[in-house]
């Protein structure tokens, strides 16, 4: 019988593609996945260590392996930024781990399995990561983090940039379009620094997307997650609004709409560059669309800090937002910072955030009803099989009715109303896709 395995991926979208890479390994290698972890021969924990949440409910996955480990043979493997940063604790602490496997040795881990074990000082790049969605694939370009924000603990686990080699990406595209794939998005933890020295040139991320486009169908979407605000050059900002490849939707994450605060957080922008960078993209790009990031309960925020963030929310109009208090990690430097919040205060903040940004949202989402928009079918709603979800270039998304669509094609939709956050769409020329 063949090996199994069971493999569970928490945290970033980097996490997800490199699961996917450690997929695509153990499918030549023959291990096929379980059904359930309790028929697994082999545990992957892929684990991210952004929040404290994230990193307890690791600790309770692993007891479940332990009680697990007491019935049966069973390897338990524990990689990730978890597994990087609390590596000596979770070999004390958790017994039923057999391997802690850092961030530069993840995608080794079947090496490891096959008794290979090897040290890998710096991150290596797959060949490929290309998940189970049939028409979207994730694709990492860069990963670690040289910026070093008071309150992020990537740098730390993630390590320094490395930049992947152009034609390395170039030909993972190549053969992404040979499967059809329709979306393709960019990863990196600061996205738009990739850069990349061949032949005595310097490789930007403007220039890497140039050559993209000028190598994909028009078939094909690009996004790319994440940016940091301060690295977009004219370059990059007019690229976006004169090249139709890519999506007229950027995640860019404000963090705070402080300075005072922006500044501790040593984020390298202020509130004015960031809502200037907004109307530079926006003027290139009119139909451009926004989602962000945001912190609330930084050290030291006070009540004015935090109602310059709401002002910020409603000045930009983020058509969505990943809204968190600040949680302290051991080792960032505002863990060692005076004047931390409770956390009455800190929860009560983000949900008056929260319920603002909600507000704003489902205003600017009710204003965009009428519109036509190209969506890329995804798959069937789980309450009515009959029905396609699909998304906008905008990362909306839409229900179709149109029993005559297609998984993985695009269509012209008119968009007829709102359910919640969820668009209903009909499908403007049935039987027309592509």
């Amino acid at each position: 019988m063949p090996l199994t395995y069971w493999l569970e991926t928490y945290g970033c979208q980097m996490n997800f593609a490199e699961s996917n890479a450690i997929e695509l390994d153990f499918a030549k290698a023959g291990i096929i996945p379980a059904a359930a972890p309790e028929e697994a021969d082999i545990a992957v924990l892929n684990t991210c260590s952004v929040r404290q949440t994230a990193e307890n409910r690791i600790w309770g996955r692993l007891g479940f392996y332990q009680h697990m480990k007491n019935e049966r043979k069973l390897t338990v493997i524990l990689t990730g930024c978890m597994a990087e940063r609390l590596a000596d604790d979770i070999k004390k602490r958790a017994p039923a781990v057999d391997y802690v496997v850092g961030t530069n040795e993840k995608q080794h881990i079947l090496e490891i399995i096959q008794n290979h074990p090897e040290v890998h000082e710096e991150y290596d790049f797959k060949t490929s990561y290309k998940g189970k969605q049939p028409s979207k694939s994730l694709l990492p370009i860069m990963n670690g983090c040289n910026n070093y924000c008071a309150y992020c603990i990537v740098p730390y686990v993630r390590g320094r940039e490395v930049s992947r080699h152009p034609d390395e990406i170039i030909a993972e595209i190549a053969e992404l379009q040979k499967q059809d794939i329709k979306e393709i998005t960019l990863l990196g933890q600061n996205v738009n620094s990739y850069r990349y020295e061949l032949n005595g040139k310097t490789v930007t991320f403007p220039e890497l997307l140039k050559r993209i486009t000028n190598t994909i169908s028009d078939q094909v979407w690009i996004r790319f997650l994440s940016p940091h605000p301060k690295d977009f050059s004219q370059e990059l900002i007019s690229l976006i609004g004169a090249n139709s490849s890519i999506c007229s939707h950027v995640h860019l994450p404000v963090q705070s709409g402080s300075n005072t605060v922006l500044q501790a957080m040593k984020r390298g922008y202020t509130r004015e560059s960031y809502l200037a960078l907004v109307s530079s993209l926006r003027a290139a790009d009119p139909a451009i669309t926004f989602s962000t990031d945001i912190l609330v309960g930084f050290p030291g925020e006070t009540e004015k800090d935090f109602e310059s963030t709401l002002e910020l929310v409603d000045s930009v109009g983020y058509l969505d937002a990943y809204m968190y208090y600040f949680n302290p990690r051991e080792g960032t430097e505002a863990m060692r910072m005076d004047g931390h919040l409770a956390d009455e205060l800190k929860l009560s903040r983000l949900q008056r955030l929260i319920d603002f940004q909600r507000s704003k949202s489902l205003k600017i989402k009710q204003s965009r009803i009428g519109r036509i928009e190209r969506v890329l079918c995804e798959n069937h709603s789980r309450k009515d099989p009959k029905k396609l979800l699909g998304r906008t270039e905008h990362d909306e998304i839409v229900l179709l009715e149109d029993e005559n669509l297609v998984s993985g094609n695009f269509a012209d939709v008119t968009i007829t109303g709102l359910v919640g956050t969820t668009y209903k769409g009909e499908n403007l020329c049935p039987g027309k896709q592509s």
